[in-house]
């Protein structure tokens, strides 16, 4: 995603935003929360699993690719959740898409130090971190219908 904004001289000058992709996994009415082991500022906060697209990877492949990683599961990426969040200090842009567990498969706290499913009703129970709080009010009528 490339982004413009203006220089010292009034001239518009481009750069690279980095996509950031997580993953709403959805299972009978709840979704997965993860709680950051690291860094020390974050530890203990939750978010949605996922990270950074490397060159030429699709969004949807590097989620698939994020979530095997961290929690050792396969997912189908489904539609988007929310809007784009800007992050680290507009460096950064956060996509969150709706995922399904595939195959009966079940997450492990791989990267994270505690899985939490959360409904609707749950979803204020845990301190998300600041770029996942706008997704959170996205998901919650998702989660409720």
């Amino acid at each position: 995603m490339r982004t413009e904004r203006a220089n010292g001289g009034g001239q518009a000058e481009r750069r690279d935003l980095r996509v950031i992709v997580g993953a709403a996994i959805i299972r009978d009415g709840r979704v997965l929360a993860c709680a950051r082991s690291a860094p020390p500022e974050v530890a203990g906060m939750w978010e949605f699993p996922g990270g950074k697209v490397e060159p030429g990877e699709s969004e949807t492949a590097a989620l698939a690719r994020e979530c095997a990683e961290e929690l050792a599961v396969r997912v189908e990426i489904g539609d988007r959740v929310g809007r784009n969040v800007r992050m680290a200090h507009g460096r950064s842009v956060l996509k969150v898409y709706a995922a399904r567990l595939l195959h009966d498969d079940q997450p492990q706290a791989l990267e994270h130090s505690a899985l939490r499913w959360l409904s609707a009703d749950e979803l204020d129970s845990v301190t998300w971190l600041p770029a996942d709080a706008p997704i959170v009010a996205a998901l919650r009528p998702i989660l409720a219908a």
